[in-house]
């Protein structure tokens, strides 16, 4: 399946991150309450009022409650718009 984002939306494939703690314990992203991190997989080509500043490829910190999440292929990916994106990790 394709997913095709339109408008100024992006579609990010979501990396599970662990954090360990002192104990041994590990706790995944989606429990942490910190911005979590995606790899850009499509942009969509923007609007008159807002330009995409990503490209496929680039890794971007988001919001944590932001966008759609859509599972295909056995993957997880959210559907963000340009104003969920908080920045870009280089």
């Amino acid at each position: 399946m394709t997913i095709r984002p339109l408008a100024d939306r992006v579609l990010v494939k979501i990396e599970e991150v662990q954090e360990k703690t002192a104990s041994g314990i590990y706790i995944p992203q989606t429990a942490q309450e910190k911005t979590q991190i995606g790899t850009v997989i499509a942009v969509g080509e923007g609007t008159d009022k807002v330009k995409v500043t990503v490209k496929v490829g680039d890794r971007v910190m988001h919001d944590k409650f932001s966008g759609t999440s859509v599972k295909a292929d056995g993957q997880e990916y959210l559907i963000l718009s340009m104003k969920d994106i908080l920045a870009i990790i280089e």
